[in-house]
Formats: structure tokens, C-alpha cells, sequence
């Protein structure tokens, strides 16, 4: 059995739980804390992906991401490759699909927070950005700690996303979900069946780890 789509798939999940925090905490915090008009708006757009079916954002991303895409063009200027059916590409993919798993609750551990803390640093006259980074994470680690299991697992199992902005190529974006599929279509079931067997107990402990920092939650 060829186990480089274990591995890739391994490797994305990875890179998305290490990256998404760059947009999932502003994104969260914004949302707990802030008061503007069109907030509604900002909030249904960050959980759009959670709604949206797989093939309709897989494509967006696809026409975004192609050559001719606004993104995908400015890519392909700076770097001279193309940002589909590449693991970049996947890989943003994969960041874009996964932000509401990761802004929900990181926006339900802001919104826990003693706001008096909060009080205090702006009393004590402590910037935003530095209160962000001081007070409210330090005091936000259980619900970010259950973000970043929820998204490595959510990671794990992705498919059409994938599919649609990275297709199949060995090594390079055939994740094991998609690895699954061509295994059935092929009618491999052995490799299918182990492919599947090593999921499960990765999405268990993942299960038993958001159980254990929920019951730990003040």
C-alpha cells in the first residue's frame, strides 16, 4: 500500500493548524469584542465555508487560484508557477475551508473572558494589539487548543475542496481522502479499507482530545 497520501495529508493538516490562527484570531477576536455596522455581514462570510457544499467553494477557489484568477495570477507573476495542482494551493485551499472550524471557538473562548481584564490593561493604558497578545490568549488557551485539534482533524478528511483546486497528483496533492476514493473506484477495497483503518483512530483521539479541554474549560 502506498502510504504518501497518509503523509501528505498529514502534512496538511499540519501547515493548516499551524497557519489558520494568523487569520482565525483577529477574525475571532473582531467578532467577540468589536461593535460595528455590516458585523453580521463579516460574521456570515467567515462561516460561509462551514455552509457552502465542497464543490462550490472548491470551484470559487478554483477560478480564484487558475491562471486567469486574480489570485492565481498574481502567483503565477511573482513566482512563475501555477497556484493550482500545487500544495500551496491545497494548502490555502484548505486554510479557507477550515476558518469558521477554527474561528467558533476561539470566538466562543474570547467571549468567556473576565472582561474586567480586559478593563484593567486599557485602564493601565496597555495597547490593543499588546492586550491581545498578553491577555487575551494566555487566558483563551483551552478554546484555542480545541480550534487547532478541530481543524488538524477537520484537515484530515478533506475531499472536495481538495479535489477541485488540487486534483490528483502523487505526492504532490493526492491526500488520503482522495487516495480512498480512487482506491474504491478501482475496486481496491484492501487499500481502501487500511487507508480508512488509520483515519479512525486519529479522528478518536482528536474526539477524546476536544472532550478532555471542553471538561477542563472554567
Amino acid at each position: 500500500m502506498d502510504l504518501s497520501p497518509l503523509f501528505l495529508s498529514a502534512k496538511l493538516a499540519l501547515a493548516t493548524t499551524l497557519l489558520i490562527p494568523i487569520a482565525a484570531a483577529p477574525a475571532a477576536y473582531l467578532l467577540a469584542f468589536c461593535r460595528f455596522r455590516g458585523k453580521s455581514l463579516v460574521d456570515a462570510v467567515v462561516s460561509l465555508p462551514m455552509v457552502l457544499p465542497p464543490t462550490v467553494l472548491g470551484f470559487g477557489l478554483l477560478v480564484a487560484m487558475g491562471p486567469r484568477g486574480p489570485l492565481g495570477g498574481l502567483w503565477e507573476d511573482a513566482t512563475g508557477q501555477r497556484l493550482v495542482f500545487s500544495f500551496t494551493g491545497i494548502l490555502i485551499a484548505s486554510l479557507v475551508y477550515n476558518l469558521p472550524f477554527a474561528v467558533q471557538p476561539m470566538r466562543a473562548a474570547f467571549e468567556k473572558l473576565d472582561i474586567r481584564l480586559l478593563e484593567n490593561a486599557a485602564v493601565l493604558g496597555v495597547s490593543p494589539l499588546a492586550t491581545f497578545f498578553r491577555v487575551v490568549l494566555p487566558n483563551s488557551l483551552p478554546g484555542l487548543a480545541a480550534a487547532a485539534v478541530l481543524v488538524f482533524a477537520h484537515s484530515l478528511g478533506e475531499f472536495g475542496v481538495i479535489l477541485m483546486v488540487g486534483g490528483s497528483i502523487p505526492g504532490t496533492t493526492k491526500v488520503a481522502s482522495i487516495a480512498i476514493y480512487e482506491a474504491v473506484e478501482a475496486l481496491r477495497y484492501d487499500d481502501a479499507l487500511w487507508m480508512s483503518a488509520a483515519l479512525v483512530p486519529v479522528s478518536f483521539l482528536a474526539l477524546v482530545a476536544i472532550n478532555c479541554i471542553n471538561r477542563r474549560r472554567p
